[in-house]
């Protein structure tokens, strides 16, 4: 019976061993060894071929079990297994495999078996390997994993030396800085304590100035009072000069009242000459040559028979859609006015320049410069033959088509006028201002006919009722007011917004004020009820103008979101028609309501249809 040995790895760096593997008598190559003598060395190689045939049929049935002998390595490696002790020639057998000489492992087994089948060798005294050299392969294992390792940990110290430097640098970068914040916090103290120094020293001069400001309020007021007594006692001489010029019997008193005596004993009744001013203010009461007279409230709005018939009609606010666009300013588009008659509109933007565009085709018609700063409104004249203008410059243009430039300039506001209107007789234009004032100016006489104060902010917006002699206005103050343009006087107030109010319009009726405040919110108002009727959030951008269509029944807003929404105002229904680049600015309908305008700070305008 012939032994082979496997070679098999304990583990990929571990000691190696050899396996005993029998071969029985009946193998399957049916070889059957002789005893070979040393006389017949010679016959040694005639039987190399059949042992290199026998060791491959071996190796070959050996790579069919090798799944499962490394299974057996997995499950002996789980379990516990006792040392062996290696021979001399397993040992030989082990080093000439790992050292990859086959074929010195060919000659040394041959020449083994040979030696073994002659009984040279005894089994039985075959020494061991000591354990020496089984425990310098393990510690060699062991040391090159150590030195593995201590090449990984060099790396990581490495790394970690790189980092403490890295952070050592921001650390004293991030010290630098904070000592430069701690000087620049120390001498910003020493600042404020200079500063309160300076201060204190001011203190006494604060309270003079102070006191000497309510001495000045106190007599301003007194001023005021003797003022108006002189204005009183002036009205009362020129009733009675009237009453002397009508009576023959009385001019003899006429007479004696402008001796230079009686003058100059009127001119001396006032304190400190404020007579002269009474006198200047009394002048834009008094009526002027020139002056037009304001037509009677009366009159009847000629447009309402065509309300009427458009109110029959149901509105379609859905059906509306973009027509057409075109670029009609190089900076934002302001506002848009409708001709009286005609499909012209007017465009005022911030590049200082106005505009007339044919609708629906936006063919321009004619264009005009003359302000020096950004233009805010503009309103057409009721004859259609004139324009009126606002602009940052704080005053009020009035623009001849025919003559193609501007004919009339208007100039008593102290800040931005917002927006103008005209009277519907044509003689009158009415003015508001950042200077919390609304004006109304006599065209013919080109003059101010009077002041509206009670607005304690910017007036954002102003509009004569058609056919009437009302003006409506807002403000920042969040108040709408109804005003008598021939008295100047304020007749209605209107509370309810809680933000600055931007516009303010009439319906075509009259009967309903529309209002749009910087936080979105559209309010309608009951005129003959003073009172607010709905109250609609569109925000929370800020709505910039309103406007009715001809019969009333849907309202459009202009919204610094870049949309246009349509209201309906029976159903408060809301469509928002999106075409705009940039914030809406205003919002306009044509004369029958088929046409809507929106142009905003894009510089377009849009035609919806």
């Amino acid at each position: 019976m012939a032994a082979r040995y496997e070679v098999a790895e304990e583990s990929v760096d571990g000691p190696y061993y050899l396996e005993k593997v029998l071969i029985p008598e009946d193998s399957e190559d049916d070889y059957k060894y002789d005893e070979v003598t040393v006389d017949d060395e010679l016959s040694i190689t005639e039987g190399e071929e059949d042992l290199e045939t026998a060791v491959k049929a071996v190796r070959d049935q050996t790579d069919v079990t090798e799944f499962t002998t490394q299974t057996q390595r997995v499950n002996s490696a789980k379990h516990a297994v006792p040392k062996i002790p290696e021979v001399v020639d397993d040992f030989l057998r082990n080093y000439l495999v790992k050292m990859g000489m086959k074929r010195t492992l060919d000659c040394f087994q041959i020449e083994w078996f040979e030696m073994i089948h002659k009984g040279l060798i005894k089994t039985d005294q075959m020494e061991l390997i000591p354990d020496v050299y089984t425990h310098n392969q393990i510690l060699d294992n062991e040391l090159k994993n150590v030195q593995r390792e201590r090449d990984s940990y060099k790396q990581a110290a490495f790394e970690a030396g790189e980092t403490i430097v890295k952070l050592q640098r921001e650390r004293d970068f991030h010290r630098m800085q904070h000592k430069r914040v701690v000087q620049e916090k120390n001498r910003l103290i020493e600042d404020i304590k200079k500063l309160k120094k300076h201060y204190a020293s001011y203190e006494p001069a604060l309270r003079q100035l102070n006191e000497k400001y309510q001495t000045a309020v106190r007599q301003k007021m007194l001023v005021s009072l003797e003022r108006d007594r002189a204005v009183s006692h002036v009205q009362n001489i020129d009733s009675s000069l009237r009453i002397s010029h009508s009576s023959p019997g009385t001019r003899t008193a006429q007479k004696s009242a402008n001796t230079p005596h009686q003058r100059e004993k009127i001119q001396r009744s006032p304190e400190k000459g404020e007579l002269n001013d009474a006198i200047k203010d009394s002048n834009k009461n008094t009526r002027h040559p020139k002056d037009s007279e304001f037509p009677t409230s009366t009159r009847v709005n000629p447009y309402l028979l065509q309300v009427k018939t458009l109110s029959s009609l149901k509105p379609k606010s859905s059906n509306f859609s973009l027509f057409k666009s075109f670029k009609a300013h190089t900076m934002a588009v302001s506002f848009l006015a409708l001709h009286p008659r005609k499909m012209i509109v007017a465009s005022s933007s911030d590049d200082q320049l106005w505009k007339l565009w044919g609708i629906p085709k936006g063919e321009m018609i004619m264009t005009g410069e003359g302000h020096t700063d950004w233009l805010s409104s503009c309103s057409f004249h009721p004859s259609g033959g004139y324009l009126g203008t606002t602009s940052g410059d704080t005053t009020v243009k009035i623009w001849d088509f025919a003559q193609g430039r501007c004919v009339l300039s208007l100039e008593g506001h102290i800040h931005t006028t917002w927006a103008c209107s005209f009277h519907s007789c044509g003689d009158f234009v009415a003015s508001c201002s950042m200077d919390n004032t609304a004006k109304v100016w006599d065209l013919n006489s080109e003059r101010c006919r009077c002041t509206l104060r009670g607005h304690v902010d910017s007036v954002n917006s102003i509009s004569f009722l058609p056919f009437s002699n009302i003006l409506l206005t807002c403000s920042a103050d969040k108040t709408l007011s109804l005003w008598d343009a021939r008295a100047g006087l304020c007749a209605q107030t209107f509370y309810g917004h809680k933000h600055s109010c931007n516009y303010a319009t009439f319906n075509a009726t009259g009967d309903t004020i529309a209002s749009c405040d910087s936080f979105g919110v559209v309010k309608l108002w009951d005129v003959r009820n003073v009172s607010a009727m709905v109250t609609m959030d569109t925000g929370p951008h800020p709505s910039n103008q309103v406007a009715f269509n001809p019969n009333g029944r849907i309202l459009a807003v202009a919204s610094n979101d870049g949309t246009v929404k349509l209201v309906e105002v029976a159903s408060l229904h809301t469509l928002s028609l999106i075409a705009h680049e940039d914030a809406v600015q205003s919002v306009i309908f044509d004369h029958k309501g088929e046409y809507l305008l929106s142009a905003g700070s894009d510089g377009a305008i849009h035609i919806w249809s």
